[in-house]
């Protein structure tokens, strides 16, 4: 397990289009998932344990920044070959089990993951309503373990000040998890 920490927010870059297959049978695009007040595109997968320690909270936050106008959505770049437990059949399991509100893509080419630079499970990206990043953060402070119930919901409060002012949070706490597992060249 290859652990990775995010790079510092590149404040205003502006969100790469896309076209992925969803868990539910539908095609998305940045413009399906794009929420009146920001969205959220966050990069996960099933087998890493740094997702599977905070995927309840990835979940719920997700649900609450969609109520707050939030447009959100998991990409899977992994190379399901390589990693089986990260294949599309699993990713719909796992969308199911755990309730996600919100799409969960499969980017089986990883051209996605590369526009966005996306090196980690969890990434984060935060923009406001324009496209522009507001936030490349982590969820909280958990890291690979749990993080107390009193613990500050960091990417949902930098979310939720996003759609409130159209601006991230200057000081952010980089996300960190497993490597994104490229395909061989």
């Amino acid at each position: 397990m290859s652990l990775e920490h995010t790079p510092i927010c590149d404040f205003g870059w502006t969100a790469p289009d896309f076209a992925l297959p969803g868990t539910d049978g539908k095609s998305y695009g940045l413009r399906h998932i794009r929420g009146a007040n920001g969205t959220l595109i966050m990069f996960i997968c099933n087998h890493c344990p740094y997702v599977k320690s905070i995927l309840d909270r990835i979940v719920r936050d997700g649900a609450d920044l969609q109520a707050l106008g939030i447009g959100v959505a998991a990409i899977c770049a992994n190379d399901a070959d390589e990693y089986a437990e990260d294949s599309f059949e699993n990713m719909a399991r796992v969308a199911k089990a755990n309730g996600f509100t919100f799409p969960y893509l499969h980017d089986e080419s990883q051209q996605v993951a590369r526009a966005y630079g996306a090196v980690c499970t969890p990434d984060f990206f935060g923009f406001d309503a324009k496209d522009g990043l507001q936030y490349r953060g982590r969820l909280d402070s958990s890291g690979h373990g749990r993080a107390g119930d009193d613990a500050p919901r960091e990417l949902y409060e930098a979310m939720k000040q996003i759609a409130e002012t159209g601006r991230g949070p200057r000081e952010q706490a980089p996300s960190m998890g497993c490597s994104i597992k490229w395909k061989a060249a």
